[in-house]
């Protein structure tokens, strides 16, 4: 790879995979929405260029005078959390949207396309997840990904062009939204009150956001066309021992009160991956530990709270 294009340049995944693509002296175009609060993210490098362009514009994107690519990672997505993620009409445009981003791949010269799936496609299973687990999607997100994984399988395979899926399961670091469970957990310890979760009883597989931006790195060099693979660390734990860790890195001598939240009537209690197939085609390899990514999303998130209050 020489030039790459990514959509959702501004989330943690986003973030880890342009400082990834610097690393390795490729070039970047990063689609940003016209809009967006986040694009000061976006790292400043010659090697990467900011373009403003809505995902209900992708098409236009081969109009705009861009050069040639080598690959384009697919990480933009609407209506990710809260209601948003059953709201039909927003998910039946992220199909769309993704099959948008196949013609401006095609258009642009890119040989491969990488999109950002999701363990949501799976449902609830009872075990490891494997790129052949069959999928049994329960919310409109999961079911929108798993749609727009095989529909622009089918684009790509149409148009000549490679096709990679990484489902994605829990991904943390810097940049990440505050509400998810790790960065809700800091945020409160940091304040001082006490974190009220549910008995933590989940088994659960975290990896760090860099190690998240590796993985799709190597994706779009290595992958194997018409592969599916399962991003994790490829390691379980109870939820209570990372919030116990959580704590551990952010304030030793924080209260949390395990149980106070009670299990949502869908609740997964099992969400780890199978990632044998992502290390033996692309030679990815987990590298940071839980403890060590916390005391780096902790001091990422102290600053940007410096930064906040100026």
């Amino acid at each position: 790879m020489k030039r790459v294009i990514i959509t959702g340049p501004t989330g943690a995944i986003g973030i880890a995979l342009i400082q990834q693509m610097i690393e390795e002296q490729i070039e970047v175009i990063a689609v940003c929405n016209p809009t967006s609060n986040r694009r000061s993210r976006i790292p400043k490098n010659p090697l990467v260029r900011i373009v403003k362009c809505d995902l209900s514009n992708l098409k236009m994107l081969s109009e705009t005078g861009l050069p040639s690519c080598d690959v384009f990672y697919h990480l933009g997505w609407a209506g990710t959390i809260g209601t948003g993620r059953n709201d039909t009409s927003i998910q039946e445009k992220n199909i769309r949207y993704t099959l948008d981003a196949v013609e401006a791949a095609h258009m642009l010269g890119c040989g491969r396309f990488v999109g950002a799936g999701s363990q949501a496609e799976y449902g609830r299973v009872e075990g490891i997840l494997r790129p052949d687990t069959p999928v049994w999607p329960e919310n409109g997100y999961g079911m929108a990904k798993w749609c727009a994984g095989m529909m622009s399988r089918l684009r790509c395979q149409q148009l000549g062009m490679e096709h990679v899926w990484i489902r994605v399961l829990s991904v943390y670091g810097p940049y990440d939204g505050p509400n998810t469970m790790v960065m809700s957990t800091i945020n409160k310890l940091l304040a001082g009150e006490t974190a009220e979760t549910t008995k933590g009883e989940q088994l659960w597989d975290y990896l760090f956001s860099k190690d998240a931006g590796k993985a799709f790195y190597l994706a779009g060099e290595n992958g194997k066309n018409g592969a599916v693979y399962c991003l994790g660390s490829g390691q379980k734990y109870p939820l209570h021992e990372y919030i116990t860790k959580i704590r551990e890195v952010t304030a030793p001598e924080a209260v949390i009160h395990f149980g106070a939240v009670p299990y949502t009537e869908n609740q997964v209690m099992h969400l780890c991956a199978d990632i044998t197939s992502l290390q033996e085609d692309t030679g990815f390899e987990p590298e940071t530990s839980f403890e060590d990514g916390i005391r780096q999303t902790v001091n990422w998130y102290k600053k940007e709270r410096v930064g906040e209050k100026e």
